[in-house]
């Protein structure tokens, strides 16, 4: 009996491995117990075994599973989740220039693993050993941790020094708000101190990790979906030159509309301001569009999500553009793309884009920390 039920826990194991052998994507675990003919709480089961011995992987909780370092090593089959987020990263800092030594890290049960790195091009430069496990006061660790410290979560970063580097880690965050990844940055302490290359390299790590996020299925970048802002004091409005300067980062918008029954409705898009209007795409089966149809009046607010607060909202009328074929089409769709996903990024999905909309603006202000009713009216 014993024998038995131990040949057939091995059968059922290889016929949940061998359904990754045979395909390229991740499988959901009700396509498993569909495809194996397994029961649904015998499959949480082994999976919950096969992902703490890393031969599966799952980037996000109750997302797909794939394959994982260990079955990678057995089988030679590569992970598309890591393998899609190595591509991403790789492109991004080909189209960047970092001095020092930028590392691409990922949540793991059994520790934080490093599964790329560009390294610094100087002669002397910190650098990381891949594949291989995160002494526990990384930035990256810190930044990944079951319980974040809250300091790091009003930040939206992580900063650690030793004896000889200094590490800053940003999250990334396939779902917008937690991270499963973080994107680190690692320099000698010999040729920064930490305030100097936070303030030098903070911004453009962050707009990285927030393309990263969005390639991996974002539709919003909020880390950690901050609860401090309220403790923070009402400050200066933001100059028109801040504005202009804040609107050309990778933030999303909130779109503002009235549905048909009075409701109000907000969903995040893509944005572009050119100084004079806004420019949102609607993708196909979006509904908003046929609510902003019929009552064009809209708000649109951009933010971020850590200190300083910035802040910018526009009241205006938004009117789609007729002519689907007009001139400047594809050159402003391939614009929002590289701002979103990246300058490497495919222009795959510019067929699933049903509308493009001009919003007049009647109004347009900025603020920096939280601000007050009497501000916002």
């Amino acid at each position: 009996m014993e024998k038995n039920t131990l040949t057939s826990t091995i059968q059922r194991t290889l016929s949940i491995l061998e359904l990754f052998l045979s395909n390229k994507e991740s499988i959901t675990a009700q396509e498993i117990a569909d495809q194996t003919g397994i029961s649904r709480s015998t499959v949480f089961s082994m999976l919950k075994v096969l992902k703490d011995l890393e031969y599966l992987e799952q980037l996000q909780n109750r997302g797909p599973y794939s394959v994982g370092r260990r079955f990678s090593a057995w089988s030679g089959v590569s992970s598309p989740t890591y393998q899609t987020l190595i591509n991403a990263f790789q492109q991004e800092i080909d189209s960047c220039r970092f001095d020092e030594t930028i590392a691409l890290v990922v949540a793991n049960p059994q520790g934080n693993i490093v599964i790329d790195q560009v390294e610094s091009k100087q002669s002397i430069r910190a650098v990381y050993e891949t594949a291989t496990q995160l002494h526990d006061q990384s930035a990256a660790n810190k930044m990944l941790a079951n319980k974040v410290d809250g300091e790091i979560k009003n930040k939206g970063y992580a900063l650690v020094e030793d004896k000889e580097s200094v590490e800053l880690a940003v999250p990334i965050c396939p779902d917008g708000y937690t991270p499963s990844a973080a994107l680190v940055l690692k320099a000698p302490l010999s040729r920064w101190q930490p305030e100097m290359l936070l303030a030098q390299t903070l911004n453009a790590m962050r707009v990285i990790a927030a393309r990263l996020s969005y390639r991996l299925g974002a539709v919003t970048y909020a880390p950690f979906q901050l609860q401090s802002r309220s403790i923070l004091q009402p400050k200066e409005p933001l100059s028109t030159r801040q504005i202009e300067d804040f609107l050309q980062g990778p933030w999303t918008a909130r779109l503002a509309c009235i549905r048909p029954d009075g409701n109000p409705h907000v969903i995040p898009v893509w944005q572009e301001w050119d100084g004079q209007v806004f420019h949102i795409l609607a993708w196909q089966g979006s509904q908003w569009a046929e609510y902003v149809i019929n009552n064009p009046q809209v708000s649109l607010t951009i933010d971020e999500p850590w200190a300083p607060l910035r802040r910018v909202v526009c009241n205006g009328k938004a009117l789609p553009i007729k002519d689907r074929n007009f001139v400047g089409r594809e050159a402003l769709i391939s614009r929002l793309s590289q701002r979103y996903l990246g300058k490497s990024a495919p222009m795959i999905f510019q067929h699933q884009i049903e509308d493009i909309f001009t919003i007049k603006v009647d109004s347009l202000r900025g603020w920096m920390g939280l601000p007050t009713r009497n501000e916002l009216n």
